[in-house]
């Protein structure tokens, strides 16, 4: 019986901006490489599985799309005469698909239920052709995963280049201030040869090119031995302090003698060495006699793939599915998915992620051929590719759509705050709400005494790690040594007693019009069952925040954040009038606070929002950016740090519900759906705008207005029980300098099978590989991100 679905008018190729999914499911991490293959939908091009999941049958009978193209993939054994080629810029090699796989597909109709159609007849020929030759979604992330895009800027297009002349370059040239002949970078304004900082991979350098634009003050350089035949160079510009492209390069290279036709690249760009450095990251996958630490497989213990600096996803995201509460919520196999387009829809992708995990489905030792395992003898996994759930989670967003590397605390309230928005219509199925509690504020006047009590609900706390530089030892004339800074260690109680201590703020008191200023301090009114620790190690060099190596104790033992909880109004306290603005007689005079628009043009340029800004201004006299920067940098994690200048402090009124819905309706957002949006995410103006953009066809709330009558106050999250006893539970690690580079990698406590007498161990998760872990109190002292779990 012939199949009349090869013959629909509606079938077409996949247009080039249109998502292919043909190399794994969209619903679980089957793919092409299984046995069954994988279903790709002609119609939509989804693609599911026909093994255990069943996903491809269940797409046809949610859409009624019949027809697919069933792909299978095998490796092809290679016999190879000469090692790989070595990691270019890419990461692609020259082989194609064809030259490493064999791969064979077939037309079949679910609804007919016949198999092997015939794949040129009709238009089925030229969609059948379109899916194949298709770059798959993979890919598409995978290609943007070591691409950089680079722009020019101001320094770079209005150069004033000094007087001309021929320089020594290639073999002849060496740094002005040294004897080095590499790692050497041209000042493109007065021709200036200076070595570049030492590299990763034992590349020499004494930053005398850097030393030189701090004499100087020029700002464009060039670094020789990255220049190539066809215009392409490593151009960095100190005043930006990021990396540029130069589109008169061939000119600004001809005035010092520098003929770019002639050019050899003889080193590695900055980008190369970035990808080589991120995959290169050693985090002691070696123990102490030179043995490779035993890799772990089954039910828990699968790694996440790293596609391009995303470890800093894989990491959180680790941590996040080692806890009950998240794998209660997303880690149901034996339920069928509904979503229409699962590729787009969080939850489904979230299940996806969860069933990869925790399943042990794919958790086994890669045994192909190109997998060239670091020790052939203890093969590690293939790892799972998270490209559908990266491109979901960070689609929008001006730094997690991309492809460069993150800070994973970032991610993490990212994360969050997606996980709540697509819970909102259920708030008691949201995994987050295990990590809310409420953090109580507490001012007191220094002259007259009166106190004011508030409470913020939050999800995290971002504590402060003191630095305190050790003595440097005196070098003896001509010894070598390293130059890094050393810090003493702090416990994690030290750190614990600042975040909650008392703190100097400058406010004027209402009660007695004193201008001595304010006590303020906060404490836990309750405590959540997880809760993660930020542990801030920053300080400013040249306005930016650089990362410092501040050793933290913390031990595996429970301990208890009992003595942190908030004792409350006290008896004797006199509570400020409600009506009471601290720090200033009215919200009229609030209103009428200037900032200094100079300083607020230098705050703004550095990404700081204009509202804090203004905070921070008002904080700090209305004139001094640094101070101002100061500012923000130790009050960036107050709760209210985005809401509009209110020194006020009191409850808010009917009208701030109006004020968000006409901000709301400024971005073209009816009132309904404000009002609706607005309720379902507790009055946060940002989470309403995501969720009216998650829910487009929820035409809102067109009920009547709500009454003046006090509603029941609301239930705070957490738990008031004490003691509190806490234990850690895993940690979010972090190498070098900055969060936006290096390397992340995850330490989660868990029960290694047939090891269950030993108690709970710490695991590695670096990326694809999982290894059981030793020693990692080092590790501990630098975590980034730490998730301890209520006992």
């Amino acid at each position: 019986m012939a199949c009349p679905h090869i013959q629909a008018p509606g079938l077409a190729p996949p247009r080039p901006s249109q998502s292919v999914y043909r190399e794994d499911c969209t619903q679980c991490f089957d793919s092409i490489d299984d046995p069954t293959g994988l279903d790709v939908c002609l119609t939509c091009f989804n693609g599911g599985c026909t093994a255990d999941r069943q996903h491809a049958p269940l797409h046809y009978r949610s859409t009624g799309h019949p027809l697919v193209l069933n792909i299978k993939r095998t490796k092809k054994h290679i016999q190879r005469d000469e090692p790989p080629a070595k990691l270019t810029k890419l990461a692609i090699a020259a082989e194609t698909e064809e030259d490493k796989y064999s791969t064979t597909s077939q037309v079949n109709c679910y609804e007919c239920q016949l198999q092997n159609l015939d794949a040129t007849s009709g238009k089925v020929a030229e969609v059948v052709d379109g899916v194949l030759k298709a770059m798959t979604f993979a890919r598409q992330e995978e290609v943007k995963a070591w691409e950089q895009e680079l722009t020019s800027c101001e320094h770079v297009l209005c150069l004033e280049q000094g007087p001309g002349r021929q320089i020594a370059s290639q073999d002849l040239g060496h740094c002005s201030m040294c004897e080095l002949k590499e790692n050497l970078w041209l000042c493109l304004e007065c021709g200036n040869l200076g070595c570049g900082r030492q590299q990763f991979g034992g590349i020499a350098g004494n930053s005398h090119g850097l030393e030189h634009v701090n004499a100087s003050g020029h700002g464009v350089a060039v670094k020789l031995g990255s220049i190539t035949a066809d215009g392409s160079a490593d151009i960095y510009c100190y005043k930006c302090d990021d990396e540029r492209i130069d589109p008169e390069l061939a000119t600004h290279l001809a005035h010092w003698g520098i003929n770019i036709a002639e050019r050899e690249k003889t080193e590695k760009s900055l980008t190369e060495m970035n990808i080589e450095q991120n995959l290169k990251w050693d985090f002691s996958m070696i123990t102490e006699d030179g043995k490779e630490l035993e890799p772990l497989f089954g039910q828990g213990f699968t790694g996440l793939k790293n596609i391009g600096n995303s470890c800093y996803l894989a990491s959180t995201v680790q941590c996040l599915f080692a806890l009950p509460e998240f794998q209660q919520r997303y880690f149901r196999p034996s339920e069928a998915p509904t979503a229409t387009a699962p590729a787009e829809d969080l939850e489904t992708q979230l299940r996806k992620l969860a069933d990869g995990i925790l399943s042990g489905r794919y958790s086994r030792p890669d045994t192909r051929v190109d997998a060239v395992p670091d020790n052939p003898e203890v093969p590690h996994q293939h790892g799972l590719n998270p490209a559908m759930f990266k491109h979901l989670v960070g689609r929008g967003h001006e730094e997690f759509s991309t492809m460069r590397q993150q800070d994973a605390f970032e991610f993490l309230l990212h994360l969050f705050k997606l996980v709540n928005i697509s819970n909102s219509s259920n708030p008691s199925q949201d995994p987050v709400q295990s990590f809310r509690f409420a953090l109580e504020q507490r001012l007191q006047c220094i002259n007259c005494k009166r106190v004011r009590y508030r409470t913020d609900e939050q999800d995290n706390i971002s504590i402060p790690v003191p630095a305190r530089k050790k003595p440097s030892p005196e070098k003896v004339e001509g010894e070598k040594g390293s130059n890094a800074t050393e810090f003493e260690s702090v416990t994690l109680k030290e750190c614990l007693d600042i975040f909650t201590a008392m703190d100097m703020v400058e406010l004027t008191c209402p009660s007695c019009g004193s201008k001595d200023g304010f006590l303020k301090s906060s404490k836990f009114k309750t405590f959540p069952q997880n809760l993660a620790v930020n542990a801030r190690r920053f300080e400013l060099v040249n306005w930016v925040p650089t990362k410092l190596d501040i050793p933290v104790q913390v031990n595996d033992e429970p301990f208890d954040m009992s003595p942190y909880m908030s004792s409350g109004l006290m008896a004797g306290e006199e509570e400020l009038p409600e009506d009471a603005n601290v720090g200033g007689s009215s919200v009229a005079a609030t209103n009428a606070f200037v900032p200094n628009e100079a300083v607020l043009s230098q705050l703004e340029p550095m990404g700081f929002p204009r509202v804090r800004c203004e905070k921070a201004l008002h904080a700090t006299g209305n004139a001094d950016a640094e101070a101002a920067m100061n500012w923000l940098f130790s009050h960036m994690d107050d709760p209210d740090i985005d809401e509009p200048l209110n020194l006020g402090g009191g409850a808010q009124t009917g009208g701030d519900d109006a004020d968000k819905i006409a901000q709301l309706g400024d971005m073209g957002i009816g009132v309904p759906q404000a009002r609706k949006a607005l309720r379902e995410c507790n009055g946060d103006v940002n989470r309403a705008l995501d969720w009216v953009f998650s829910h487009p066809d929820d035409q809102g709330d067109f009920g009547e207005e709500p009454s003046n009558t006090p509603s029941a106050p609301k239930a705070l999250p957490g738990s008031t029980t004490t003691p509190a006893i806490f234990e850690l539970e895993s940690i979010a690690c972090h190498k070098g300098a900055s969060v936006h580079a290096g390397h992340y990698v995850a330490f989660i406590r868990k029960e290694i099978p047939g090891e269950e007498v030993n108690g709970r161990q710490w695991v590695l998760f670096n990326d694809e590989k999982v290894v059981k872990a030793v020693d990692i109190d080092e590790m501990k002292k630098f975590a980034y991100v730490y998730f301890f779990r209520r006992r």
